[in-house]
């Protein structure tokens, strides 16, 4: 790993970049500039550390003065399945970047095992830069590829004639927020991805996924998770930021109990530190006007 002063116009601090020390400096900084350069890299300028596919979007930033912390409002927002599943037991992370969600889970979840996988040796690689703790009894990070992983995982499953009572086989919450330059990473666009992720859920488990990108692939996207979920889904748009959320139920009778859920959602923000009475309210209001479906109203016009 080198460093270089941050080439950017206007800005100040320094790049990183996975390459050799005699590795030419100035041609690195031309493709940076010019957007061709082809793997991951991490600018850090004031509190913020950030990872990089291209500079044109931030993959994953971190504090240095609080690493833990979740910096992006989209990664606080995530957390808002807790609200359906108050003590998760297994989480599964599928992408993991500069590992914010890893990070805040195994700081604020301490029952919960934590299992991410990241396709990208090369992100993996920048693990140490995001303060990604080591492996242990209660966290595995990992490389591979999710939709492989996933497929394995069922394949063993029917295999073992497991049963969705033996609730170790299964993950509570599933988090998706696997990208690569391009945008979705492509393993994770198909119908089957999600029928492994539904299968992988726990009876009363939750997905959460994070979606950027053109409308009408993010509407697409969104109608493969519909019909493999039985249109038990919640969108939830991010403020400001251009990202959507999407929650969907492994139950397809699940509906939550929003009286319960607002009359916890002040104690959990003391708990967590994150707007759960907000989260709750968005996503109540997205699942009594339709939100999803209005999305893809939109899309087709």
């Amino acid at each position: 790993m080198i460093e270089l002063p941050n080439p950017f116009t206007g800005e100040s601090g320094v790049i990183r970049l996975l390459e050799a020390e005699d590795a030419d400096r100035a041609a690195l900084c031309v493709q940076i500039l010019a957007g061709t350069y082809d793997k991951p890299f991490v600018i850090e300028e004031g509190d913020l550390r950030a990872l990089y596919f291209s500079r044109e979007f931030t993959q994953s930033g971190m504090h240095i003065s609080d690493p833990t912390a979740l910096a992006f409002a989209y990664t606080r927002q995530m957390m808002s399945f807790l609200l359906f599943v108050h003590e998760p037991r297994n989480i599964l992370m599928l992408g993991l970047g500069g590992g914010s969600l890893v990070k805040y889970c195994y700081r604020h979840l301490p029952l919960a095992q934590i299992e991410a996988l990241e396709i990208n040796p090369q992100v993996l690689a920048f693990r140490e830069q995001f303060c990604v703790p080591p492996n242990d009894a209660r966290l595995q990070v990992r490389l591979g590829d999710a939709a492989d992983y996933l497929s394995q995982r069922r394949r063993h499953a029917d295999r073992q004639h497991q049963h969705q009572h033996q609730h170790d086989a299964y993950a509570d919450v599933i988090m998706i927020d696997a990208f690569d330059r391009d945008g979705f990473s492509a393993s994770v666009c198909t119908r089957i991805f999600y029928l492994d992720v539904r299968d992988a859920l726990a009876p009363q488990g939750v997905m959460v996924a994070n979606m950027v990108g053109p409308k009408a692939e993010r509407a697409a996207h969104l109608q493969m998770i519909a019909d493999v979920f039985a249109d038990n889904i919640m969108v939830l748009p991010v403020e400001n930021d251009g990202n959507y959320l999407v929650f969907a139920f492994r139950d397809a009778a699940f509906e939550p109990r929003w009286r319960w859920i607002e009359s916890q959602a002040k104690a959990m923000q003391k708990r967590y530190g994150l707007d759960f009475p907000k989260f709750a309210l968005e996503l109540k209001r997205s699942r009594n006007d339709g939100y999803w479906l209005s999305t893809q109203h939109q899309a087709e016009d």
